[in-house]
């Protein structure tokens, strides 16, 4: 077997089995056994997703067979039920939909004209409109909406071109020379009725890994789908494809020259993806946070110096001495972290920062100086736009760093250099602990470049002696979640909810508004606390729920004179706050208390009960916490 073998443990190779998360998922099995209990199986394991329709196309008595359904992966075990299929080849698929809406007919694999080639993609095909109406004219019919069709068509039209040539290079040729001329991101993988001892796969901008086992092999979007089966694994990079043979492999380029991968070998094991004991994989992930966190400064943090050591951001103290401006950029959660990291880093090492939305960076001109230092956040390294934004200050000559949760992903790779957050597997689509994770990365930044620069040893050690404790407060504190649990079913019935914080709770109202609108259904806000009297507090009454974070700060008596202006209104309150002051406790419907902690670290375990409040609220309402309607895990296209 080609290629060097390197074996990492869970946390250093921090399981890279979330590696390159997107917009569904893709089986593929070439082996000895029966392949369909094989797919199925992997289809369910790669369920958290999120997904609208299932499907399976095998190869036996020559021919191919295929099977698939909108809604659940049961739905489509049904339909095999009641018409068995088996064969040793064949792929599968969950969709999210994108072009044209969840039915069968656009449900994967989808098939050429004759239907002697299948095909399954995740991506998006940008100019599928374009070769649609190309192949049209050459008088093949197109059955779908879907834009990944354009694949099948190509492949067949390619491969069936009069010649009686149906070998493995043939199909190769025709992927490749289909492939070409493909603009957009894809993962693809292709099965062939005259080639039935290989699957060929490519990618270009969305995952694709090879599992190396006995006799069989296995091509998916997601180790996860196979990882029961075999450990040794391969990971495509772009413009690489793959041909996939029972006892072997090829990694070529898209121009079909040879390169050699290294097998990398996975050595952590299929429980580390279980709910266990948990209802669901988004409390389990809330409930993880002690460890996470700690995971994030270990060995991180230096005592004795009263600073931080962060050595994969490869900058020399110089190089910080000469920063004038920090420039986040991140989607969604990510975003969010890289707003309350604004705060801290402007606090503590006075460098002026800017937050910017990685989907509005890559389509204007961004003003990037010598000085300017780029901090792209992304939980799995493949986020598309952030992706884009990365590129484009790279372009301009910015030192980019990367802030990702997942070893190896395309921002990892493609940065100047970074940091990992170690969250380790994060299954429910609602991001929770890679959150924490990703502010605790943030302020040790803010403390290594505030101790090279003005911060004084004793607030640094201030910072880092209660940093240390603060996973046995999390602790502590997530025993009462039952409390919060209460706290969260009296609000069932609510329809539209604010999230109030000020400075550095701003974005903490941010995510908390995001968590809830993301997996209970209700239309809920963040704002920064004081803009309510600028327009949005016009829709306060005594059905509006506001949840109100008033920890100990500066600004407490602001915060409280927001809480009256709701209370004289009648909206009803849920104040988080860590305060003792009477006048919260008589002006609030409900109180969450939370333990005192360094300014600094409040955002992080302010969050938490935010994160349960969504949690316990979305159960009541009856939803899929960890699969929310309209969303997938990781966002690789536009």
């Amino acid at each position: 077997m080609p290629g060097k073998i390197y074996t990492f443990n869970l946390l250093t190779f921090n399981l890279l089995t979330l590696l390159l998360n997107n917009m569904c998922g893709i089986v593929g099995y070439l082996g000895k056994e029966n392949a369909v209990p094989i797919l199925i199986e992997g289809l369910k394991r790669l369920e958290y997703r999120g997904y609208d329709s299932a499907g399976i196309a095998t190869i036996e008595s020559d021919k191919i067979n295929i099977k698939k359904e909108v809604g659940k992966i049961s739905e489509l075990e049904n339909i095999i039920a009641s018409n068995s299929s088996s064969g040793n080849v064949g792929i599968a698929h969950t969709r999210w939909a994108t072009h044209g809406e969840p039915s069968h007919a656009n449900a994967h694999p989808h098939t050429g004209s004759t239907g002697k080639i299948a095909i399954v993609h995740n991506g998006i095909i940008e100019n599928y409109v374009s070769l649609k109406k190309h192949l049209i004219s050459e008088g093949r019919e197109f059955k779908t909406e879907t834009d990944s069709e354009v694949i099948a068509h190509l492949v067949e039209k390619f491969f069936y071109d009069g010649s009686d040539n149906w070998s493995i290079a043939k199909l190769e040729e025709a992927v490749s020379n289909a492939i070409k001329v493909l603009e957009g991101t894809f993962g693809i993988a292709v099965l062939c009725k005259d080639v039935p001892d290989a699957i060929v796969g490519a990618r270009k901008g969305s995952p694709l890994v090879l599992g190396i086992g006995n006799d069989e092999m296995f091509l998916a979007s997601d180790i996860n789908a196979f990882v029961t089966y075999t450990k040794q694994v391969i990971y495509l990079d772009d413009n690489e494809l793959v041909v996939v043979k029972k006892d072997g492999y090829q990694t070529k380029t898209f121009e079909r020259a040879v390169i050699t991968k290294d097998v990398e070998e996975i050595s952590w094991e299929a429980d580390h993806i279980e709910r266990g004991e948990y209802d669901h994989f988004m409390l389990k992930e809330i409930c993880e946070q002690p460890s996470t966190i700690r995971d994030a400064f270990r060995g991180r943090i230096l005592p004795k110096e009263a600073t931080a050591k962060l050595g994969g951001l490869n900058l020399s103290n110089k190089d910080i001495l000469n920063i004038d401006r920090i420039l986040i950029t991140a989607c969604g959660t990510a975003l969010h972290a890289g707003m309350v990291g604004k705060y801290i880093i402007e606090e503590l090492a006075r460098i002026p920062v800017e937050v910017d939305f990685a989907s509005e960076f890559r389509y204007r001109n961004p003003i990037i100086r010598p000085n300017t230092l780029v901090l792209a956040i992304s939980q799995s390294g493949e986020t598309a736009d952030t992706l884009a934004a990365v590129r484009e200050a790279k372009n301009k000559g910015a030192a980019v760093m990367g802030i990702c949760n997942v070893v190896g992903s395309t921002i990892a790779r493609e940065s100047d250099g970074g940091v990992y957050v170690h969250a380790g597997p994060e299954i429910g689509v609602a991001s929770t602990k890679a959150f924490t994770s990703q502010v605790t990365v943030m302020i040790l930044l803010a403390i290594y470049f505030g101790r090279v620069r003005d911060l004084s040893r004793r607030v640094a050690s201030e910072i880092i002696d209660e940093f240390q404790l603060l996973p046995e407060i999390i602790e502590k504190f997530l025993e009462q979640k039952d409390e919060i649990k209460k706290i969260a079913e009296k609000y069932v019935e609510t329809e539209h909810t604010f999230f109030l914080g000020r400075n550095d709770h701003f974005p903490v109202a941010l995510e908390g508004a995001l968590k809830l609108k993301e997996i209970s259904y209700i239309d809920a806000n963040g704002y920064p606390a004081a803009e309510m009297k600028h327009g949005p507090i016009a829709l306060v009454d005594e059905k509006h729920l506001t949840v109100a974070l008033a920890n100990e700060s500066d600004l407490i008596e602001k915060m409280i004179a927001n809480i009256q202006e709701i209370n004289a209104r009648k909206g009803k309150i849920v104040a988080v706050t860590d305060s003792d002051n009477p006048i919260i406790k008589k002006l609030s419907d409900d109180i969450i208390k939370t333990p005192k902690v360094h300014q600094v670290l409040k955002p992080i375990l302010t969050v938490i009960p935010l994160q349960l409040f969504a949690y316990y609220l979305a159960v009541a309402r009856g939803c899929n916490v960890d699969q929310p309607r309209n969303l997938a895990k990781s966002v690789t296209v536009e």
